[in-house]
This record gives structure tokens, sequence and C-alpha cells, in this order.
């Protein structure tokens, strides 16, 4: 029997009923090699989810750009009709090319046909919470996301999308959002060795705004730390358990998608939630920002082509 876990606090979106545990689980894993097509075990898959929403878990994110398809298809498959309180949060901006290629998707057709599919594909009359993906694979771009996101917001006055939130932005696209809807979450590339985002978090935990770091274990270049290998070996935890709960410790908007195709994963995961970090450690693990050197969220082949490891952290 699955235990239901400390899945690390609530946190209400601002100006909504919505609440959810901090510790939620990212869907991109799920899909085959690559993020594309169907995986080796959907049975296995099918049971991770299970395992999730049974050990408390109500954040599910995420998008048609998995698989293509293949992540919402298998979300219905195992969760259908899904449990009271489950939200799940998806995204919008890209698309696949038939080389698995990642392409820009932010016509006002290409955002109305993504959440047709996405509300096709998990089997629902309104999306919880569509955010939307701008930018490039390697990081935020400057400029307007007015006209894609003016589309999304004339969905949600329609009725197919209940919140709205954005990704990969930098501030001043945050403040243009918020001038065009209400703005629930940001998610953007943030963990214990890329920290370029801390003032912007601060800024949101002020608004409360939740932050929903992707690949907060590193993606697909994992974490590596002598100092996270360190604090980890003296907590009886393993370094990516340390990482994350340094992060919920960071700032109480901070709301963690670890994706991991494994079920004995996704239970270190999630007990991540129950482990705190004393203030003595927490300064420690602050110097890794300091002594690293910003990385990509993907490496130079994966701009075009993400590989298929098991990246134990959703974009």
């Amino acid at each position: 029997m699955t235990k239901q876990r400390n899945l690390g606090g609530r946190f209400t979106f601002p100006n909504t009923s919505v609440s959810l545990y901090r510790m939620g689980y990212g869907a991109m894993q799920l899909a085959g090699p690559g993020v594309w097509g169907p995986p080796r075990n959907v049975d296995g898959a099918v049971a991770v989810l299970r395992e999730a929403t049974a050990a408390g878990v109500n954040h599910i994110d995420t998008s048609d750009f998995y698989g293509p398809h293949v992540t919402n298809q298998i979300i219905k498959q195992a969760l259908y009709p899904y449990p009271n309180g489950l939200v799940i949060v998806s995204k919008v901006g890209f698309r696949r090319g038939t080389d698995k290629s990642w392409l820009h998707a932010v016509s006002r057709q290409e955002l109305i046909d993504a959440v047709h599919d996405k509300l096709r594909n998990l089997g629902l009359d309104t999306l919880d919470l569509v955010n939307l993906r701008v930018g490039g694979l390697a990081g935020p771009t400057e400029g307007s996301i007015e006209e894609p996101l003016t589309v999304l917001a004339e969905l949600k006055r329609q009725g197919l999308i209940r919140h709205l939130g954005v990704s990969n932005v930098i501030p001043e696209q945050l403040a243009e959002a918020q001038k065009i809807t209400d703005i629930a979450c940001v998610q953007n590339f943030y963990n214990v060795s890329n920290r370029s985002d801390d003032a912007f978090i601060d800024r949101m935990a002020r608004e409360g705004i939740a932050y929903v770091p992707f690949f907060p274990l590193g993606g697909f270049t994992p974490l590596q730390s002598s100092v996270l290998d360190g604090v980890a070996v003296r907590l009886q935890a393993n370094p990516m358990q340390v990482a994350l709960a340094w992060l919920l410790q960071r700032s109480p908007n901070i709301l963690l998608i670890p994706g991991t195709s494994s079920i004995s994963h996704l239970r270190e995961n999630l007990d991540a939630a129950g482990l705190e970090l004393p203030s003595d450690v927490i300064s420690e693990l602050n110097t890794i920002a300091q002594s690293s050197a910003t990385t990509l969220p993907y490496p130079p082949r994966a701009l075009s082509e993400k590989s298929g490891r098991d990246l134990r952290g959703s974009e």
C-alpha cells in the first residue's frame, strides 16, 4: 500500500481556490527515448502516475509536445476519471517536427489547436492551467509575448482554460503578461547550481505568484557537485534529494515537478519533501552556484534533438 507523504506543504495560487502540494510530478519522461513516441513499458508509466497520486501528489505537469501527445494519453489512461483536487498543468508554444525537432508554435491557430488537442487527449472540458512557453531552448529571449498570450486569454474567457502561466520568461515579459491576464505561475530553469532567477523568485514571492523550476535536478546535464555529495552523505540522503529539499526551503512560492519513469526514483523524490536542511547546510549549498559556471538546460546537441536519458527532473 502506498503511504501518504509530506509533500512540502501547500501553496494557493493568487485570487483562486487552487491549492497544491509543493511537491508535484513532471510527466515528460513518460514518453519514449528522446521524449518521442510511446515508452518501452506503458504499464510501468501508468504505475508511476498511480503511485504519485496515491502518495498525495495533486500537481502533474505535462504537455502534448511530449511524445507528441503520448504523455497526456497515458495520464488519461492511468488516472481518468481524475481524483478530486488533481490539477493538471500543461504547456503550449512548441510542437514536434517529423524529425523529432522542437519547433516554436505560437501562431493563433497553433495555440488554438494545441489547447483543443490537450482537451481531447486528457478527456477534459476545461484545462486547469496552461503555461505559454516562449523563448528558445537555450533560455529566455527578449521580446513581446503579447500576441500569443492574448490568444490564450481569449480561450480562458471562453471557458477552455481556468488559469494561465508563462514559461522561460524574463521579468519584463512577466510584467507585460500581467497587463493582459492574471498569471498564476512562472516556469523557468533554476536549481541549486543555476540561480540567475534569485531576484525574480523573491519578487514573485512578494506578489504571491508560484515559481516552478524546470530541470530542478539539472535535466540533460545532471547536477554534479562535491558539496552536494558531501552534504548528502552527512544527511544520509542522496544528492538529488538534497537538491530538491534546498529548493523547497529556498522560497515558499517554489513548487517542484521532478520527473522520472521509475517508481523507486519517484519515492526518493517525494521523500525529499520531508528532508529538513539546517541553516549551516543551506549556507554550504549556497556556495555551489558561486563556484559553478552557468550551464544550459540542454546540451548543444539537444538544442535540435533532446536525448532520451532518465533525467530525474522534468521540464
